[in-house]
C-alpha cells in the first residue's frame, strides 16, 4: 500500500484497536502505530501493522516522529483509540495542520473533577460533588452529600477505582487505597445516583443512539453488558440525547465522537460522565451492526479530512455481552470461541486474553476475558443470542503467583 500514513497514537488493547487500522487501509491510507511497547498490541504483528517506538508521553519525540512519517509518504491525521492518548494526538494533530479537536477541550474534559465543575456551571444535571486529596476530607464530604457515595480517581477510565461506599469507615477506606497508590492525587466523592444506567453515543455533536448499559452487582461499577439502541420510550430517549447534547456542547467537544453516560434517577437523567472519545466494550461494533453507522470508520475519516460514509442498512438491534473473570489465576486454555462465533445471529466473539496470560480480579473491565457481538430485529432476541454465545466460551485458568491488586489504570489499555 503507497498512501498516505494515518497515525495512530498508542491503542486500546481491546475492542476497536485492531479496527481503527483495518478502517485506514479500507481508506486507502497505512495506518502506523506509535507505541512506547508494540508489543503491548499483538494485532499489530498479526495484522501486517507498521510501528514506530518511541515515548509517547513525550511531545517532541512525537512530533519529530510525526514529521518523518509526513516527509516520507505524508500524513494524513493523528488520533488515538486509547482514553489516555487522545488529547495528546489532538495537540499533536493542532502542531501539524492535521484534523482533530480541541486539546485543551479533550485535556479538561479527561480531568473528572474540571469537568463537573463545568457541567454544574452550565446548569447540566450532575451529582452532588466534592475533590479531595486525603481520606478524612473524602469522608467529611460524604457525610455532607450523605452516604451512600462514589468515590473515583479524577482520571481514568473502564471503572478503575470507581466503588460505592456505604458509610464513613468504607469512604475512608477506599479513599486510602486510592490514595496511597497516587500520592499527591485528587479523588472525587460523590453522590450515588440510583437508576438504570445509558450511554449516548454523539458524532460532531449530534446524537447516533442511546444504549442501555447492564452493570455488575455493587458496590463496584464492572459494565457486563450493552442493548443497541435502548429500548425506551421515545420521551425518555429524548431527554436523554438532549442531556447528552448539552453535557458534550459545555465541555467544548463538538468535534467528532463522544460517549456521555449518564443515569436515569427518579428526577430524570443525570450525567456521570463524558468522554472523549468514541465508546469502547465493542459498542462500535454493535453500533454498525444495529443501525449500519461505522463509528470507528468516522473517526478515522474526520481525523484524515476524508468525507464519511454514508449508513447501510442494520439489523435494527445488537448486544453485547461479556465473559468475565470470577477467579484468579493463569489462563490454561480458551474454549468455546468458534462455537459462541457460529451461534446464531453471532457477528464478534472475540477473547481478550490469551494463555499464559495472569488474571486478576480488579472490579473494573479488565475483569472482562471475552466478548460477543450480537444482532437481530428486536432488542429481547439480540440479547438472548449474545448471552447464549457468550455461554459457550469458557476460560480455563491455573493457580498464578499472588500480585498486587490494582486500583489505579497503568497502562492505556481500554
Amino acid at each position: 500500500m503507497n498512501g498516505r500514513w494515518m497515525a495512530f497514537l498508542e491503542s486500546n488493547t481491546t475492542g476497536t484497536g485492531r479496527e481503527f487500522c483495518a478502517a485506514a487501509r479500507a481508506r486507502g491510507l497505512r495506518p502506523v502505530l506509535l507505541a512506547r511497547d508494540p508489543g503491548r498490541y499483538p494485532y499489530a504483528a498479526e495484522d501486517g501493522i507498521d510501528t514506530r517506538t518511541l515515548d509517547t508521553t513525550d511531545p517532541d519525540a512525537v512530533l519529530r516522529t510525526l514529521a518523518g512519517l509526513a516527509d516520507d509518504a505524508g500524513l494524513a491525521g493523528v488520533t488515538s483509540s486509547s482514553e489516555y492518548y487522545v488529547a495528546a494526538a489532538a495537540r499533536a494533530a493542532a502542531r501539524l495542520g492535521l484534523p482533530g479537536p480541541d486539546g485543551d477541550a479533550v485535556e479538561a474534559c479527561r480531568a473528572k473533577d474540571v469537568q463537573r465543575a463545568r457541567h454544574h456551571a452550565a446548569g447540566v444535571p450532575v451529582p452532588g460533588f466534592a475533590t479531595v486529596t486525603d481520606p478524612e476530607a473524602a469522608v467529611a464530604a460524604a457525610r455532607s452529600i450523605g452516604h451512600p457515595v462514589v468515590l473515583k480517581p479524577v482520571s481514568g477510565s473502564g471503572s478503575v477505582g470507581v466503588r460505592l461506599c456505604r458509610d464513613a469507615d468504607d469512604t475512608r477506606a477506599w479513599a486510602h487505597r486510592l490514595l496511597d497508590d497516587t500520592p499527591g492525587a485528587r479523588i472525587l466523592v460523590e453522590e450515588a445516583v440510583s437508576g438504570p444506567e445509558f450511554s449516548v453515543e454523539t458524532f460532531d455533536g449530534e446524537v447516533v443512539t442511546v444504549v442501555a448499559k447492564h452493570i455488575g452487582a455493587a458496590p463496584y461499577f464492572v459494565e457486563t453488558g450493552h442493548d443497541i439502541p435502548a429500548d425506551l420510550p421515545e420521551p425518555t430517549a429524548e431527554a436523554l440525547r438532549e442531556t447528552a447534547v448539552r453535557a458534550v456542547t459545555a465541555l467544548g467537544l463538538g468535534w467528532g465522537a463522544a460517549h456521555t453516560e449518564l443515569r436515569w434517577s427518579s428526577g430524570g437523567p443525570v450525567v456521570i460522565e463524558v468522554n472523549p472519545r468514541l465508546a469502547g466494550g465493542m459498542i462500535p461494533v454493535a453500533v454498525r451492526a444495529a443501525l449500519g453507522v461505522d463509528l470507528v470508520d468516522a473517526v478515522v475519516a474526520r481525523a484524515a479530512g476524508l468525507p464519511a460514509a454514508d449508513p447501510v442498512p442494520g439489523t435494527g438491534h445488537a448486544a453485547v455481552r461479556f465473559v468475565r473473570a470470577t477467579r484468579e489465576g493463569r489462563v490454561s486454555r480458551v474454549r468455546g470461541l468458534s462455537a459462541a462465533a457460529a451461534a446464531p445471529g453471532v457477528l464478534a466473539a472475540r477473547a481478550t486474553t490469551a494463555v499464559g496470560r495472569d488474571v486478576r480480579i480488579t472490579h473494573s473491565f479488565q475483569d472482562r476475558l471475552a466478548s460477543v457481538v450480537a444482532a437481530a430485529p428486536d432488542s429481547p432476541r439480540a440479547a438472548r443470542r449474545a448471552l447464549a454465545a457468550a455461554d459457550l466460551i469458557e476460560i480455563d485458568l491455573d493457580p498464578a503467583p499472588a500480585a498486587p491488586h490494582p486500583t489505579r489504570e497503568r497502562a492505556p489499555v481500554r
